[in-house]
């Protein structure tokens, strides 16, 4: 047996002991990018979608607001305001994005296993091919076009039926399929891709939020009751008795619903006239406020506007 000496100042090559630590560097290494390779797909599509979703809330809080005969200004909203309350939208909607996507992976891990990994590589066989990739982009982009066709078509007091939906998917094959697929030539365009998606799933969900505000809305004008997506953007369904400066009482003690505060008014919805007024907060005093008070079972607005036309 021979013993190779090395010089003080040399270092000893690393032996078979130090060979598991450096794997298990490597790997800790590769699980790093690994967690930030997720993050950054994730945050690709999140990020456009919630800032779509913003741009689109102000656009729904006037259509809301409108219902009303006001504007979201003579409510009090600001920017700030609308930005609390998109947070307020959006986690709702995480937790349902996590839940189904946690559902679909399920669902795909189980299928792989009873393939026996056939799934599994078809995927992966699938993601390799950038004109099914664009192809399956085109679809996705044109199906969100479904909530601005909901949006224009209950204007029109119509509804979406199977040709709508043939032909947003149409539209996005047509339109998109060859620019998603030269995306997909470059790292770049394949991230650039990735945010246009997001955009596209943020503008659908948008319009489909704006929908669902209007008819909110529209429920409370009628009903004087809020629905939960109302409670969830911050909507007040907040209801008192006005006396005036000198305690009188006003409108003959009737409940107004407090839609806001402005430059020194509030703004009042009147339920039982159906009409919407301002008064100066320095001359009115709200008596025994109440939230989402309690109502008798059929309960509808307009009492003393049927009085009135069955008196004429």
């Amino acid at each position: 047996m021979t013993f190779q000496s090395y010089p003080l100042d040399q270092q000893v090559p690393a032996g078979p002991a130090d060979l598991p630590s450096a794997e298990a560097a490597v790997e800790e290494e590769a699980d790093r990018s690994g967690v930030l390779d997720v993050l950054e797909k994730i945050g690709s599509v999140v990020v456009p979608a919630g800032v779509t979703l913003y741009a689109l809330l102000y656009m729904g809080f006037q259509q809301m607001y409108a219902v009303f005969g006001i504007t979201p200004e003579q409510a009090g909203l600001d920017q700030a305001v609308l930005l609390g309350r998109l947070l307020g939208t959006l986690i709702p909607l995480l937790l349902l994005l996590a839940a189904g996507i946690g559902l679909l992976v399920g669902l795909a891990w189980l299928l792989n296993l009873i393939t026996r990994g056939w799934a599994g590589r078809l995927f992966g066989a699938l993601r390799e091919r950038p004109w099914i990739v664009a192809v399956i982009a085109g679809i996705w982009a044109g199906l969100s076009y479904l909530g601005f066709l909901s949006y224009v078509s209950a204007g029109d007091a119509e509804q979406l039926d199977g040709g709508d939906v043939v032909f947003a998917v149409v539209l996005g094959v047509l339109a998109y399929v060859v620019p998603f697929r030269l995306l997909r030539r470059r790292s770049v365009g394949r991230a650039g891709m990735k945010v246009l998606i997001g955009a596209f799933t943020g503008i659908g969900l948008g319009y489909l939020l704006i929908l669902q505000m209007v008819f909110g809305a529209v429920d409370v004008y009628k009903t004087g009751r809020s629905n939960t997506l109302l409670d969830t953007l911050g909507f007040q369904d907040q209801w008192a008795t006005l006396q005036d400066s000198g305690g009188k009482t006003l409108y003959d003690g009737r409940w107004m619903m407090l839609l806001g505060e402005f430059e020194g008014g509030y703004a009042f919805y009147d339920c039982d006239r159906m009409t919407t007024f301002r008064k100066f907060s320095e001359s009115t005093i709200l008596v025994d406020i109440q939230l989402q008070p309690e109502r008798e079972k059929g309960f509808t607005c307009g009492s003393l506007v049927e009085g009135a036309k069955k008196g004429q």
